[in-house]
């Protein structure tokens, strides 16, 4: 591994500074750590009381791009946590950053920074966790990140896992997994030979847009040559889950099999179909049973459908955002309301894993 609290293949991040998402300026640090430079909506993290009182401000309509800043972010979206370089020391780390990056943007941002996630090695947590509080000693705030989902691969057999969840949810599930009858599913490698075609590429693609025009949240537009790129690379191992309706391929979901575990990350799906053959629930049970057979440890689901995820038995650990503010009388203010730019708790009431 290059680096510390990695969990996918070196190739994904090498296509992301080859092929970076819409609109970003990408780059490395002088330590070799992925940063980028893109737009970004101050309101996409805030919470939702905040985010309706400034939307209900007059004059909203025109005023509200100014809240789009110009922002340097360190990390990548590419990866599950903020990669940390090895031949570097945490403290050397952020200091080089700050004095290297933090008046090139009104904002810097490192992002993903792992927080004693049960994923990584005792080593991985302990580096994540010394680099957290040496960017705050260089003037940083920290804010609580989004929530990574995980299972744990600790059952025998789809009906052991499905006995772990309530009873309505079980119900539910398996009324909603008969539509698997009507499916052809199968698994493709990445650099398989049909992917070479563009009218095959092209098709996983648009399925991919699909799901991007109707997320919530949109940051990261990943770009096709990104995409083309990942599925004609046979050397990440990574491997594509295809959902078939008769001859019309409805769903794919792209993960990689790294470091004992199975890791989620592209979806794209045809609608309304994949909601009739309720793909998402489908998908979620046949990658569970994958990484079973493979005797993987985790299943790690990725950042979004919190509530959903829980529902279906997934744990979840956080991260955490490393902001720094250029302007000095608005770093003093950003300190005080920093509270509402924090994530949503992944379960409401209740603490997420952390061991």
């Amino acid at each position: 591994m290059a680096y510390h609290a990695q969990l996918e293949p070196d190739s994904l991040l090498q296509q992301f500074l080859a092929h970076p998402p819409d609109g970003f300026t990408v780059g490395t640090t002088r330590a070799g750590m992925p940063t980028f430079v893109a737009p970004f909506d101050l309101l996409t993290t805030a919470d939702d009381a905040l985010r309706r009182r400034v939307a209900a401000l007059p004059g909203y309509a025109r005023w509200g791009r100014l809240l789009r800043w110009r922002t340097r972010f360190v990390g990548c979206t590419a990866t599950e946590f903020a990669p940390l370089p090895r031949a570097i020391a945490p403290e050397s780390l952020a200091r080089q950053l700050i004095s290297s990056h933090g008046r090139d943007c009104p904002l810097l941002v490192v992002k993903d920074i792992a927080t004693e996630s049960p994923l990584l090695e005792v080593a991985d947590n302990l580096r994540s966790a010394a680099f957290a509080r040496a960017l705050e000693a260089e003037g940083c705030v920290l804010l609580e990140g989004m929530a990574l989902a995980w299972v744990p691969v600790d059952f025998d057999s789809e009906e052991d896992y499905l006995a772990r969840l309530s009873r309505s949810r079980r119900r539910e599930m398996r009324r909603k997994l008969r539509s698997r009858a009507d499916l052809r599913i199968g698994t493709w490698r990445t650099g398989d030979p049909a992917f070479a075609a563009d009218e095959v590429t092209d098709r996983f693609i648009a399925l991919y847009e699909n799901v991007y025009a109707q997320s919530e949240i949109r940051f990261d537009h990943l770009s096709p040559d990104y995409l083309r790129a990942l599925l004609r690379d046979a050397a990440s191992g990574g491997l594509v889950f295809t959902y078939f309706a008769g001859d019309t391929l409805i769903g794919w979901n792209l993960c990689y099999e790294y470091a004992g575990k199975l890791v989620d990350k592209y979806i794209g799906f045809a609608y309304p179909e994949a909601r009739e053959y309720n793909l998402y629930f489908v998908s979620w049970m046949e990658n569970l049973e994958y990484a079973r057979r493979r005797g993987l440890s985790h299943y790690v689901a990725g950042w979004t459908d919190t509530a959903v995820k829980r529902q279906l038995g997934a744990h979840f650990c956080i991260t955490r955002h490393a902001v720094y503010v250029r302007n000095p009388l608005l770093h003093g203010l950003f300190r005080r309301i920093a509270h509402h730019f924090e994530s949503e708790p992944a379960v409401p009431g209740a603490a997420v894993d952390r061991a």
